[in-house]
């Protein structure tokens, strides 16, 4: 026997032409008041083709109702998983964000193509809507990112559904470096990878230290000596079984007598930052956190001080600057100018450099 629901629903455009030919605007809202109750206390029954039915009907209905009854059909629909998926598009392309919002934030019928088409062509309001989105592709995080303004780069960064790309997550820490807000979104990611974290860190570190010492210069030694220990207490606890596996396969190499400077290069062409850095620091005989300190700064230097030291050729040093530059999404640095550098560093001034970072690292220590 057939449902009354499912009977109800096959009819529904039949009984409608007339309301919607001859019926007032306040008729065609009360109707689709009607029609949403209809579907919604029903939905888990409804087939696919009762489904394209309500859509036909909703699509009908509101064409010439009021704002408010659009925002209220979104409003409805917008948690339902089964809704009809035209209507849906419909009200997340509408131009006025009480309506499209809903639908932008909560609808699981959206799909990525309508959504990337809205985050690239409508208002802040729309992306801001979808930025808070159960689950965001990489594909959507790049375009909230790139398009987005300020409040909608921070919504998508605090978005724990949000999947990040290599790239996008190198230019959040870079726009993280002026503000603080976005630095803790992104800092309290568990799935941002260590390099990009230490870099922010590293940023976050010296902007808190320069507010603080303008607010309280007389007490500038003390905060300096406690921003410095909160760095080391996060970095430390910023180290991940990944990087410990790293630098445990290091080690093994290292003490095998299997390492050198053509196996760091290799870390450094498969982009695997850990590795790269801990086998920099074994062959410059210096404890890794030195050397990460130093590949972490923004200028070239540190790479090459370290890779002096250890000995290295140019072309295993390019390959490490190439991967730092991959990594932090940087613009590409002229290779020859920074050969030349190198070939004219003296390994004595190399080795000066290090025993004054080693002097920094035992007195930061102490």
């Amino acid at each position: 026997m057939r449902s009354r629901s499912a009977n109800s629903s096959e009819n529904l455009l039949e009984e409608l032409q007339t309301a919607l030919a001859h019926g007032t605007v306040a008729r065609r809202v009360e109707t689709l008041r009607r029609v949403t109750d209809l579907f919604v206390g029903n939905a888990v029954d409804y087939s696919d083709d009762h489904i394209r039915v309500f859509d036909d009907v909703f699509q009908c209905l509101i064409g010439q109702i009021e704002t408010s009854a659009r925002a209220l059909l979104a409003e409805r629909l917008a948690p339902i998983g089964a809704a009809p998926p035209q209507i849906i598009r419909t009200l997340a392309l509408d131009d006025v964000i009480e309506v499209a919002g809903p639908v932008l934030s909560k609808s699981e019928r959206l799909d990525e193509t309508t959504l990337i088409e809205i985050a690239r062509s409508k208002s802040q309001a729309h992306l801001k809507a979808i930025s808070l989105r159960r689950v965001l592709s990489e594909a959507l995080t790049d375009v909230l990112v790139t398009r987005g303004n300020d409040d909608v780069v921070q919504s998508t960064a605090a978005n724990p559904g949000a999947r990040l790309s290599e790239d996008t997550l190198a230019d959040l820490v870079t726009r993280a470096e002026r503000d603080d807000d976005l630095a803790t979104c992104i800092g309290l990611r568990p799935d941002l990878p260590r390099h990009h974290y230490l870099k922010l860190v590293a940023k976050a570190s010296l902007s808190v230290r320069k507010k603080l010492e303008a607010a309280h210069p007389e007490l500038a030694a003390e905060v300096s000596s406690v921003v410095q220990e909160a760095a080391q207490r996060v970095r430390a606890a910023a180290l991940t079984r990944q990087t410990e596996m790293a630098r445990a396969l290091v080690k093994s190499l290292h003490d095998d007598g299997r390492l050198n400077e053509f196996q760091v290069a290799t870390f450094a062409e498969q982009g695997k930052f850990d590795e790269t850095n801990a086998g920099l620091a074994a062959l410059a005989g210096v404890a890794v956190e030195t050397a990460e300190n130093m590949m972490i700064e923004s200028r070239t230097e540190g790479v090459m001080i370290l890779a002096k030291v250890a000995g290295m050729q140019w072309s295993s040093v390019r390959a490490i600057i190439a991967m730092r530059e991959k990594l932090s999404g940087g613009s590409q640095t002229d290779m020859l100018t920074l050969r030349d550098t190198y070939e004219a560093l003296r390994s004595s001034t190399a080795q000066q450099v290090m025993r004054f970072h080693r002097m920094q690292s035992t007195t930061s220590a102490a």
